[in-house]
């Protein structure tokens, strides 16, 4: 039998559901607004982006079945922020932000945040990360493995107001673009951020109208109050205890050597304490930001979890986290070079802490996903004379983890995406970008030999690109 909870929010059932939905249908819209308007491949083609609504607070109240290494970096980026600006945050604006420093990802991973005011209350806000294809610097794409410092790899953009007060601030998007390569895919990849967080807005607007802010905010405290509910039944049925979990970073030939991450959970009754530890960081691309560190444990507890919906901040009650001493591969401070830092050592990160949770609870092991190496090409289109940038996202096309009942399955993407991010098609590829596929498919033991009957994960890639 279903064990049923008390509704502190006094909301009804019915009520309840139906505003459930109609968020969910306001990110999908945002999703979707981006799926046809992005300019870029890495948004039209890859879905290289994620959505999100946040309340007031600013706490997130949905997000979408998106990009892992964008969303659990929204929590504590939404936060810098909004308490960057503070009380000077207005109708009408529209703030942006790319900043590791600030709680960003890697900055390629630009952020739009839109306020939404109701009657004069900030209630909403909506949220758009995407993966710009350029973001300046010395080296198109911004993978930039030669960099020492975070300042050769690219343009750093802390909290700003591309909109004041409803006013497009010419000035700053034209810095923004001046510094970006392919300007045209660029503005019209902001652009479509803008337009998926005017879409969330109308949704949201509509919300309100119907049901009223009271209504809506009492909704939305029983849905994070259910999430939470959900994860500390999960924990409560750990056994007590202090578990551990090491996975290793591979030398990537740079002569760091291999680089082992180790997570450490302790279980008390409903609520679990993450402390991870990692080497010092380095002058090398790899070094990873506490907001983007926040997405790897994140990802490696949700890999272990799988609780139902709906996924929202509250799923994060009951945890709490140590990223170990500033300085540190996980746990970087200025002016460490960061770039690739959204694969590696996001993924080994997600290994170490998801192989502690399964060492507190063995039946519910998943095997690692594939690990990310994408390829970026850039030059100069001969058909239209026009400079262009893009990943080619066939390229990072590998394998899920298996788990004790199944094999894992084929062609899923990397294990930073999840299942999320597209390779779009060959075609489409080929008439945006001055480039031939000669082949595309799956290479047998790509990912290593497999013996007949054991779980493991079995994938192949293999792509051959031609230039025009």
């Amino acid at each position: 039998m279903t064990q049923r909870h008390p509704n502190p929010s006094g909301v009804d059932p019915i009520t309840l559901a139906v505003v459930r939905g109609a968020l969910e249908t306001a990110q999908r819209e945002m999703t979707l607004t981006l799926e046809k308007t992005g300019r870029s491949s890495v948004f039209n083609l890859a879905h290289d982006y994620s959505n999100a609504l946040f309340d007031h607070l600013p706490e997130m109240v949905l997000q979408g079945q998106d990009i892992p290494i964008h969303l659990g970096s929204l929590i504590p980026a939404m936060k810098a922020v909004a308490g960057y600006f503070g009380d000077d945050i207005h109708e009408g604006d529209v703030l942006y932000h790319n900043d590791p420093a600030y709680q960003g990802s890697h900055i390629l991973d630009c952020c739009m945040y839109k306020p939404v005011f109701y009657q004069g209350e900030l209630v909403f806000w909506t949220v758009c990360k995407g993966h710009l294809t350029d973001i300046g610097g010395p080296v198109p794409a911004g993978y930039n493995p030669d960099a020492r410092e975070i300042y050769a790899e690219g343009l750093r953009i802390p909290p700003v107001k591309l909109w004041d007060r409803g006013r497009r601030r010419d000035d700053v998007v034209n810095l923004l673009m001046c510094n970006m390569r392919a300007r045209r895919d660029q503005e019209g990849d902001l652009n479509a951020q803008y337009g998926a967080c005017r879409v969330g807005e109308r949704n949201v607007l509509a919300l309100l109208d119907k049901y009223g802010v009271e209504t809506v905010r009492a909704a939305i405290a029983e849905l994070k109050d259910m999430a939470d509910r959900h994860m500390r039944s999960l924990i409560r049925s750990i056994p007590d205890g202090h578990y551990q979990g090491k996975a290793v970073l591979e030398d990537a030939g740079h002569g760091y050597g291999e680089l082992t991450i180790q997570a450490d959970i302790t279980v008390r009754d409903d609520t679990v304490h993450i402390a991870i530890e990692s080497p010092p960081q380095l002058p090398y691309f790899i070094n990873s930001y506490a907001g983007n560190s926040m997405s790897g444990i994140y990802l490696g507890l949700m890999m272990f979890a799988q609780v139902p919906p709906p996924y929202n901040e509250g799923l994060y009650r009951c945890v709490t986290v140590d990223l170990g001493k500033p300085g540190t591969l996980c746990n970087a401070t200025e002016p460490a070079p960061h770039v690739n830092c959204t694969t590696t050592p996001m993924e080994t990160l997600t290994d170490a802490v998801r192989m502690a949770f399964e060492a507190a609870a063995p039946e519910r092991v998943t095997a690692s996903w594939g690990h990310a190496s994408g390829i970026n090409i850039a030059g100069i289109n001969p058909i239209t004379g026009e400079q262009y940038v893009t990943m080619v996202l066939a390229s990072i096309i590998s394998g899920a983890g298996a788990t004790r009942h199944m094999d894992g399955w084929h062609a899923c993407g990397p294990l930073c995406c999840f299942g999320a991010l597209s390779s779009g098609d060959v075609e489409l590829l080929e008439y945006a970008y001055p480039i031939i596929i000669h082949r595309y498919g799956l290479l047998t033991d790509s990912a290593g030999a497999v013996a007949s009957g054991e779980g493991v994960a079995r994938c192949g890639r293999w792509s051959r690109l031609g230039m025009k």
